[in-house]
């Protein structure tokens, strides 16, 4: 049977299938039932032990229903099954450690950071992070019963098998979109987009109708492929090498399709440039392959026509005299990044896809720009985990504020002698968020649910009194019915229906009493205020003021990148990596966007230019990359000095401009924002020094002209957060 037709052709399942998340809301509560039903009865009616059932149920439940596993079926069941031995190991350690209130709560502490802190693994940590937590929080609460640890390990091993049974067998639902292919998508619209710009370049009066139209299906197509955009569970955000190849891969793009754009508005409509076209067309035949491999996820073959065509690309230009005009050379240039990105977007799509980079390129430009492709998946793990060590990451931020406010509350449990001190935690770690506005709207619906459904379940009681048949019998019924409402109405039904299903399967354990809704209520109020004080008082700002202060360290770092980048090119390579403070700014940057678009207030208006703040760093490292590695591959003389003066002048003062536009963003005043400069002046000072130096272009006048490209290309995407911002109240 299929979740169509169990939704049936009446009202209600109209109803439900015209919900946004109607069917897989009812595919997952049906999932949700079978698993802990399937496990709670037999332990319960057949075997008699309440134990082993209460873990059946509750090993089940939490994975079932709050965790998102990415992933088809067989692979969300083969996840499941592969947690199984931290299951034991967290109910081992909930188990002993409950022997004492203190005992506890350090362990809560530790087991709630650790967890926490491990979701910069990506969706699959992340999506287990609250199971987790919870398999230590439900034995961790009197009576110390160590002895019953056997009967508990047996109830939650039923209880893990019966969920990835079920996320197997009951209603899979549809395979996700896998993120290689929408990235495939956005490959393709750059290639087409390419491709047109050439015949544009070859026939330059005719009016550019179809580079214009191919530049709006990329953009389209490019912001569809965004990581962020995506499912949670789908985002390539593991420190997997098949995750970092698909961000380089993605962010080599966006490289692309920046310069095609900029190559397209400068366009004079005069002369023609078949060099360059006969370059582009090679690129949009290497990117139409790796979209198709992308697509099949089978490998691309090894081809060599783009470096081919990028040394007739260099040796049609070199020995020109007199050497063209600079803005010739610059586009000229600009038409050369897009070549140097396709090359890193081909290869990372060839890594992304399992191919190990062959023994011949392992030289040290290609070793630098997919250094992960040789590193064992424990130095990746390890380096995710130290980038994030700092108090400036978002995720040891959430991380600690999950720890003190879970072991805050285990320890206020035990100086109350709560009953059921499991709802308390249960409370604490599903309602609070990652900033205090957040946690704030999170905790009213939830109250208010809460109560509701007590209310509800206390005239229950009361007029039923104790028959277990009849909880029994309403218990798949409430599961199946309460959980597909909760999901698709909203929190306060979630929470109301939550709270009915906890206190009927607490009256089949023992003996049923009214005032079991009375303890449900306080103990959900009592979790509530402890998550929302933590929240209030631990970064109470969350993502919002994490952006401000990271992008604005991004974007200083960044300055002295370019100062660095071009003191490093201006001489002999050495294996100093003079973008490596920018990077890892660039890290927590992202993760704090990440988690800021992710929240549920949002206090950047759309004109607060925080996007365009963000690419102009991006833009510092990913072309600043490609110039060390040609820096490095080519072997190139060292610049005239002349030339190198020029060229330092010109980073500072772009570095300036990075400072000025950091400062702005981070204190957020407007003000100085609008006085931040529109773009440089004075035009390409470092080429015309270059061009009285040397009668002819040569491999030095190409380099430098790069050079020059990158710096004027980080001036004018600081210039986009300056009109981004003019005329804003936000900032």
């Amino acid at each position: 049977m299929t979740a169509g037709r169990l939704l049936g052709g009446g009202a209600p399942g109209r109803w439900l299938r015209a919900q946004p998340e109607g069917p897989a809301a009812l595919r997952r509560a049906a999932r949700v039932t079978v698993a802990g039903c399937a496990g709670f009865y037999p332990c319960r009616y057949g075997l008699g032990d309440s134990v082993i059932a209460l873990y059946a149920i509750f090993g089940a439940l939490p994975l079932s229903l709050f965790c998102r596993i990415p992933g088809g079926a067989a692979q969300r069941a083969r996840t499941l099954l592969l947690a199984l031995p931290a299951g034991w190991i967290l109910v081992t350690m909930g188990t002993l450690l409950a022997v004492h209130a203190w005992a506890a709560a350090i362990g809560m502490f530790v087991v709630g950071f650790v967890i926490a802190f491990l979701t910069v693994g990506g969706p699959r940590p992340a999506g287990l992070a609250i199971a987790f937590q919870l398999f230590y929080v439900l034995p961790c609460f009197p009576p110390y019963a160590p002895g019953s640890l056997g009967s508990r390990l047996i109830g939650l091993t039923i209880g893990i098998v019966l969920a990835g049974l079920a996320e197997r067998l009951v209603f899979p639902g549809p395979p996700p979109v896998p993120y290689r292919v929408v990235l495939a998508d956005a490959v393709a619209a750059v290639a087409a987009y390419s491709g047109a710009l050439a015949d544009d370049l070859r026939s330059p009066a005719t009016p550019a109708t179809a580079a214009l139209e191919r530049q709006e299906q990329a953009e389209r197509a490019y912001e569809a492929a965004r990581p962020v955009r995506q499912p949670s569970t789908e985002r390539p955000t593991s420190p997997s090498a098949r995750d970092r190849a698909l961000n380089q891969a993605c962010a080599a793009l966006w490289h692309i399709r920046g310069r095609l754009d900029r190559l397209l508005d400068g366009r004079d409509g005069k002369s023609a440039a078949p060099a360059a076209a006969a370059l582009l067309d090679r690129v949009a035949a290497s990117l139409r392959a790796d979209a198709e491999a992308l697509c099949t996820g089978t490998a691309p073959l090894r081809v060599d026509g783009l470096d081919a065509a990028l040394g007739v690309f260099d040796a049609s230009r070199v020995g020109e005299r007199p050497p063209p005009p600079a803005t010739r050379l610059l586009r000229h240039a600009m038409v050369r990044e897009v070549a140097t990105a396709t090359w890193v977007a081909t290869e990372a799509t060839r890594i992304a896809l399992g191919v190990r980079p062959p023994a011949g390129e392992r030289s040290r430009p290609y070793r630098q720009v997919f250094w992960y492709a040789f590193a064992p998946a424990p130095v990746l793990w390890w380096r995710r985990l130290g980038v994030h060590l700092t108090p400036r990451s978002v995720h040891l931020q959430n991380a600690l504020r999950t720890a003190v406010a879970l072991a805050a509350a285990r320890l206020l449990v035990g100086a109350l002698d709560l009953s059921h001190g499991f709802w308390v935690l249960l409370a604490t770690v599903s309602l609070m968020r990652t900033s205090a506005s957040d946690t704030r709207a999170a905790l009213r619906p939830a109250f208010l649910g809460t109560i509701a459904g007590a209310a509800v379940a206390a005239l229950m009681l009361f007029l039923v009194g104790d028959v277990p048949a009849f909880y029994a019998a309403l218990l798949p019924v409430l599961m199946l019915v309460g959980f597909t409402l909760g999901l698709v109405c909203g929190p306060a039904w979630m929470q109301g229906l939550f709270t009915l299903t906890f206190i009927v399967i607490f009256s089949q354990l023992s003996t049923p009493n009214w005032h079991l809704s009375e303890v449900r209520l306080t103990d959900v109020l009592i979790g509530g205020v402890v998550g929302g004080v933590a929240s209030l008082l631990a970064w109470p700002k969350g993502g919002y003021g994490a952006l401000r202060r990271d992008i604005g360290d991004f974007l200083a770092r960044g300055a002295t990148a370019c100062r660095a980048v071009v003191t490093e090119v201006s001489g002999p390579a050495t294996d100093e990596d003079p973008l490596r403070p920018a990077r890892r700014a660039m890290l927590l940057a992202d993760a704090s966007s990440a988690q800021y678009q992710s929240e549920r207030t949002h206090q950047y208006t759309a004109s607060s230019g925080w996007e365009a703040a963000l690419a102009a760093g991006h833009f510092i490292v990913y072309g600043g990359d490609f110039l060390l590695v040609r820096h490095r591959s080519e072997g190139l003389a060292p610049l005239p000095p002349a030339a190198v003066a020029a060229l330092s002048a010109l980073s500072e003062r772009v570095a300036a401009m990075a400072l000025r536009t950091a400062d702005a963003f981070g204190t957020g005043d407007v003000a100085q924002a609008e006085r931040t400069p529109e773009c440089l002046p004075g035009g390409s000072h470092p080429l015309e020094v270059a061009e009285q130096l040397l009668p002819e272009v040569t491999e030095t006048h190409l380099f430098l002209a790069s050079v020059e490209a990158w710096l004027l290309g980080v001036s004018d995407d600081l210039s986009q957060y300056r009109r981004a911002v003019t005329g804003s109240t936000t900032a």
